[in-house]
């Protein structure tokens, strides 16, 4: 089976922290978001991964090699696509269409999950969904009177349903797939926003005959945003808080309070501090004399009396202050100790 992960976007919601890392690659709990998802797919598949494929813009060979590593830890071949221009889900994925060939997981890197990851392979194939409380920001499946879907719909402007679809999928056919894609992308069919969207080739498949399961899902963590992203981080400590137990040896903490769970990288040096719950402290990273809880804070940091809730700190930021909820992005400084 194959895993396609369309991952192009920077994520312009999540600025300033994607200005010098794409979104996929921020850390939650001290792994990159999309490593954490082709874990969690590897992991909870019944069928063994032999191909990763990401789609990614221009983020450069480091970033490049760094995915082409995540696939091979995996035990996977790596494959990397490039999309020059956002025009739909269903473009990022023909980027692609080289790969798109048996059975094929699709799952967009900006989504963290916990659901029943089984492949019905009675189905031409699985849509996982989540009830939502504003359909009109997703796309959405229709159930007719037996459960079975009977319409996909991006974005609905009127109230069709509150399943939205988190963004990941099972083909059993993923040259069935890749035939739909290409037949909107040569016709021209384009969805909300002038963009070529993945719910048009799931309606064609659906009104061809294809059958569609629903995958229930336990829960659904986005990062599209500084707050989501925060409360991400949290729950993915909180569900494997085992895994966050053990403090490195290479860390230092003198006269502090660690509060699990929290995720103390390589290197971190903490004094004078009380630390968590549901903190990530990135490798390298310096906290003294600070309170800090429910906050993601990146690699090689400095953070001195700060008293900190529900924020975010990008890499070799540096903070000196006060207390705030604050979103600070790779290389900033905010200090409040000198104020002329």
């Amino acid at each position: 089976m194959k895993i396609i992960i369309p991952m192009a976007g920077r994520g312009s919601r999540l600025r300033p922290h994607t200005l010098t890392v794409p979104k996929p690659l921020i850390p939650i709990g001290g792994k990159p978001i999309v490593q954490r998802l082709a874990e969690d797919i590897t992991k909870l598949s019944d069928q063994k991964i032999d191909e990763i494929a990401f789609i990614i813009g221009d983020f450069g060979v480091e970033v490049e090699a760094q995915l082409l590593e995540i696939a091979e830890k995996l035990g996977a071949k790596g494959t990397i696509y490039h999309q020059d221009e956002p025009l739909g889900t269903a473009h990022a994925i023909w980027m692609a269409k080289d790969s798109l060939s048996g059975p094929v997981v699709v799952a967009f890197a900006d989504t963290l999950f916990r659901a029943n990851f089984h492949l019905d392979t009675n189905s031409d194939g699985v849509v996982w969904v989540k009830k939502v409380d504003d359909p009109s920001a997703f796309g959405v499946v229709k159930l007719d009177a037996y459960g079975v879907i009977e319409d996909f719909v991006e974005k609905p402007k009127q109230f069709v349903s509150d399943l939205a679809i988190i963004g990941i999928y099972f083909f059993k056919d993923g040259e069935n797939l890749r035939s739909e894609i290409q037949h909107i992308m040569e016709n021209n069919i384009r969805g909300n926003g002038g963009e070529y969207q993945l719910t048009d080739a799931l309606e064609n498949m659906r009104a061809k005959g294809n059958k569609f399961t629903l995958g229930p899902v336990d829960e659904w963590m986005d990062c599209g945003n500084k707050s989501v992203t925060v409360q991400t981080n949290g729950k993915i400590l909180a569900f494997e808080k085992e895994e966050f137990a053990d403090i490195p040896n290479s860390a230092k903490i003198t006269n502090s309070l660690i509060i699990p769970p929290c995720f103390i990288g390589e290197n971190v040096v903490i004094e004078n501090s009380k630390i968590g719950p549901y903190v990530s402290l990135g490798n390298g990273t310096k906290v003294v004399n600070s309170n800090i809880d429910n906050s993601l804070i990146q690699e090689k940091c400095l953070i001195e009396h700060g008293n900190l809730t529900g924020s975010m700190i990008g890499n070799h930021a540096e903070y000196y202050g006060v207390s705030r909820n604050i979103s600070l992005g790779d290389y900033s400084v905010l200090d409040f100790k000198n104020k002329d």
